[in-house]
């Protein structure tokens, strides 16, 4: 996911993105754990994507669209 990809996106559609990306990030956690996660290049993503998104709803909060 790019930066770029969120910017037209409302407050509920970034909320309900990062519930999800949240979520998958519990179950790849949850994976690793149990030794059957078979993409560990995935993890860094999905914290990456968690990152924008929280970085894309704090740029709506205060009013910049970057």
């Amino acid at each position: 996911m790019k930066a770029t990809e969120l910017v037209g996106k409302t407050k509920d559609e970034l909320t309900t993105k990062l519930v999800d990306l949240k979520k998958e990030q519990f179950n790849l956690r949850f994976q690793k754990a149990t030794g059957q996660l078979e993409n560990t290049a995935r993890v860094k993503q999905v914290r990456r994507d968690i990152a924008r998104v929280r970085t894309a709803l704090r740029q709506q909060a205060v009013g910049k669209q970057a």
